[in-house]
């Protein structure tokens, strides 16, 4: 199942620190078919690993640094059988500095696992989550349902619904869990679901503080806490940060250069298909609005050597509005200044640079501005 409306995330990578240490993984696997190979994923140094190993008599072993306790794939890849393509298992396991013992019989979701508490809790918390896939999933069918009906309005309800599900289940599953085990290191995974790529820190900030003095040393634990600090600087009703990016032909763009005028600031990409999905509907906005003192600053997260690319689309899409970028990929230094993570993601700034809204798609932002301009001849007709 698809969304149209899914946003595109930057990888969720853990960082390294001083200090590492040691895991091993030792297993013993009688799987339905026989195993060519056995992978192990997970991060360290800020990014992934995959290791491999050819098991003998169903029997591997994986030793390996990690900063922090994580979650982990571990991967079996099957013995081709004639012309079909190899197939593959895949499940979630919780890596601590500590030695464990795995074992599956006829499956890998059949599977013990021993000498890791975390693992026990981890895979106790995944069960709970998997309870709300029946629900998702309805959804998701319905959701495609309308949109091959073209039924906007259905379809925004289902997104608003899906929405509502994933809070509730953030609250249910990774919330309580943190309150509940703030010593634990998959608190640790818990509080980074719990996050999301949105952060509301009124929201999120009294729950990280829940987690144990301990945690809050790990790599991670710093990084969500950078990004709380940053969701701060960007709430409605804070005043945006100035930035200087070039626009499309080099020249300097500064966001305070747009002072005394409604801005949405967009977060974008050529590459990024919910944006690409979501232009038409700012373009109609913008279409709209231009002469009522708004206008728009599009940022894009395009990539290096692919600014024919950025600027295709921007033509393509009929953009016709300032752009700029510095082509860094998820390493656009606006984007890190405002702790973007997805996209597409947009700021609505009023005259004075302070953020009065934050990520209006489709219908939205049309209901919004048409609100804020009403506004704005009611008082220009009472001076």
């Amino acid at each position: 199942m698809k969304i149209s409306f899914l946003l595109l995330l930057i990888p969720a990578l853990s960082f390294a620190q001083n200090g590492t240490k040691e895991f091993e993984l030792k297993g013993k696997l009688n799987l339905s078919k026989p195993i060519d190979w056995v992978y192990l994923r997970y991060s360290f140094g800020g990014q992934y690993v995959t290791d491999s190993v050819q098991p003998k008599n169903g029997e591997f072993k994986f030793k390996g640094n990690i900063s922090e306790p994580q979650d982990a794939s571990l991967i079996t890849k099957f013995v081709q059988q004639g012309d079909v393509k190899p197939t593959r298992e895949y499940v979630q396991i919780f890596l601590e500095p500590t030695k464990i013992e795995f074992s599956a019989k006829d499956s890998l979701d059949n599977n013990i696992v021993k000498g890791s508490k975390g693992n026990d809790e981890f895979q106790a918390m995944l069960g709970k989550t998997k309870s709300y896939n029946p629900k998702f999933e309805t959804l998701y069918n319905e959701y495609d349902s309308l949109e091959r009906a073209g039924d906007k309005a259905g379809q925004k309800k289902i997104e608003d619904a899906i929405e509502q599900l994933g809070n509730e289940m953030k609250e249910t599953v990774y919330g309580d869990f943190i309150k509940t085990h703030p010593n634990s290191g998959v608190a640790l995974y818990a509080m980074k679901q719990y996050v999301g790529w949105d952060i509301d820190p009124a929201k999120v900030e009294p729950v990280y503080n829940t987690l144990s003095a301990s945690l809050k040393t790990l790599p991670s634990a710093k990084s969500l806490k950078e990004r709380i600090d940053i969701a701060k600087k960007t709430a409605i009703g804070s005043y945006a940060m100035d930035f200087i990016q070039n626009d499309t032909l080099g020249k300097p763009v500064s966001l305070s250069s747009f002072r005394g005028k409604y801005v949405l600031v967009d977060f974008w990409a050529s590459w990024c298909g919910p944006c690409r999905r979501e232009n038409p509907n700012v373009v109609k906005v913008f279409n709209k609005f231009r002469d009522k003192n708004f206008t728009i600053l599009s940022v894009s997260l395009d990539r290096p050597d692919a600014k024919d690319k950025w600027l295709a689309a921007i033509h393509k899409d009929g953009l016709t509005w300032t752009h700029v970028s510095d082509l860094k990929y998820w390493d656009n230094a606006v984007a890190k200044q405002y702790g973007i993570r997805a996209i597409p993601q947009n700021l609505l700034l009023d005259p004075k640079g302070k953020i009065i809204a934050r990520n209006l798609r489709g219908e939205d932002l049309d209901v919004k501005l048409t609100e804020v301009f009403g506004k704005s001849s009611n008082t220009a007709g009472l001076q």
